[in-house]
C-alpha cells in the first residue's frame, strides 16, 4: 500500500446553518450518519487526533455543522448525527433544518462519509443518505464503524450484504472500519486523498 504523508486537520469553527458557513470555493466533505453511528470517533481517528472532534458517551452531541480545515487543502465537515440525541423534539428538529440547508445547497460539498453501526447498518436514515447522494451524483465512502464488535465471518457478511445493497448507486465505495482499532484507516485515508 502507498505511504501518505499524515493527514492532520484543524477545528477552524462551527455554524449553526449554511449562511455561517466559510463563503469560499474550498472542496468539503461531509460525515455523515446516525447519532450513534461513531463519527466523531472516526474523525479523531482519520487526523489522529483524540482530541479533535468531541466524542460522548451520549449519542447526538454534535449540534452544529462543525469544520475542519485539512492539511491536504480540503476541508472536513462534522454534520450533527440523525436519530437519538438526548435534547428536546425542538432542537432536534433546528438541527436536523441546518443539516438539510447544507446537504442540499452547499456548493462546496463534493463527497460523503457515511458512517454506520455495522451491527445495525442501512437504516431508513442510511438508506434515505444514498438515494440522495446518487441523485446528486456524489462521491460516498460507506464506512462501517465499530467493526471490532463483530467476529470476522458477521464482517464479511454485513460488507457483503452493504455491497449488494448499494450496487445500483453510482460512486459508492463500502469499507469496514473502527475507530478503536484503526481497522480500514489506511482505506479511508487513501479514498480521502484520491478524492481530493
Amino acid at each position: 500500500m502507498t505511504e501518505f504523508p499524515t493527514l492532520s486537520a484543524e477545528f477552524i469553527g462551527s455554524a449553526a446553518r449554511l449562511s455561517q458557513c466559510p463563503q469560499d470555493d474550498l472542496v468539503e466533505v461531509a460525515f455523515v450518519g446516525r447519532s450513534n453511528a461513531g463519527k466523531s470517533s472516526t474523525l479523531n481517528r482519520v487526523a489522529a487526533n483524540k482530541r479533535l472532534a468531541r466524542v460522548s458517551k451520549t449519542p447526538g452531541r454534535t449540534r452544529l455543522i462543525n469544520l475542519f480545515e485539512t492539511s491536504w487543502g480540503f476541508r472536513i465537515v462534522d454534520l450533527p448525527g440523525y436519530g437519538y440525541a438526548k435534547a428536546s423534539q425542538k432542537e432536534r428538529a433546528t438541527w436536523n433544518a441546518a443539516v438539510d440547508e447544507y446537504l442540499e445547497q452547499r456548493a462546496n460539498l463534493r463527497g460523503l462519509v457515511l458512517v454506520m453501526d455495522a451491527r445495525h447498518p442501512l437504516k431508513p436514515f442510511d438508506q434515505r443518505m444514498l438515494e440522495w447522494a446518487s441523485e446528486r451524483v456524489l462521491n460516498v465512502l460507506v464506512l462501517l464503524n465499530k467493526a471490532d464488535k463483530l467476529k470476522r465471518n458477521a464482517q464479511i457478511r454485513t460488507v457483503a450484504e452493504t455491497k449488494r445493497h448499494v450496487v445500483g448507486y453510482e460512486s459508492v465505495t463500502v469499507q469496514l472500519f473502527s475507530a478503536t482499532s484503526g481497522l480500514g484507516s489506511d482505506e479511508l485515508t487513501e479514498w480521502l486523498r484520491d478524492f481530493v
